[in-house]
């Protein structure tokens, strides 16, 4: 049997619908480590939650604008164009556009992993509830599956260990789970 490759046509664009525009570039390998390319554009006062990206290094330089960044248990501090923010694997983070104008960043995030499905699909649930957080089941579904690659940290343990489950079992029983059928295997834990 005959397997077909698909190639993913770059770049590719998701936007949250809320201030937060990120476009892949392409993937490309460097001294055998595979790397995506990254550009983003952030309106005033948006930014990602606090998270944390188990296994994926994460790299910003910004073009214009001033950045606002936060590490979990530190003071937060502001970049500026021309400089950079590196976030290693396992450092919980967040930034926001901490100026008056769009912040716009170049990057890039290694190895990529499941980061532009995991995105896609967490912007996209976003876009749909219209109030810039994703859907209970699509958040619930996405960080189980994907729990050992990244966590959002603003959501409380015990909604992630109790509501969640719950969720999501009434979620597949309405038949929610079927946008998920081709979702990519989640990395092991390393």
């Amino acid at each position: 049997m005959k397997t077909l490759t698909v190639e993913k046509v770059y770049p590719v664009t998701i936007d949250n619908g809320h201030g937060e525009q990120l476009t892949f570039l392409g993937r490309e390998l460097r001294d055998g480590t595979e790397y995506v390319r990254v550009e983003n554009q952030v309106s005033p006062g948006a930014g990602p939650p606090m998270h944390v990206h188990h296994q994926q290094h994460e790299s910003m330089r910004i073009l214009e604008g001033k950045m606002g960044i936060e590490i979990l248990g530190e003071q937060p501090y502001f970049l500026y164009k021309g400089e950079s923010a590196t976030f290693e694997a396992g450092v919980v983070h967040r930034f926001w556009n901490a100026g008056d104008a769009t912040l716009h960043c170049e990057g890039e995030i290694w190895p990529p992993h499941n980061i532009e499905y995991f995105l896609a699909e967490i912007y996209r649930s976003s876009r749909e509830q219209g109030n810039g957080r994703p859907g209970a089941f699509d958040s619930a579904y996405l960080l189980g599956k994907y729990h050992t690659e990244f966590d959002m940290l603003g959501i409380p343990t015990f909604v992630k260990k109790v509501i969640f489950p719950v969720i999501l079992f009434l979620g597949k029983i309405l038949g929610k789970g079927r946008r998920f059928q081709n979702a990519p295997e989640a990395q092991p834990a390393r």
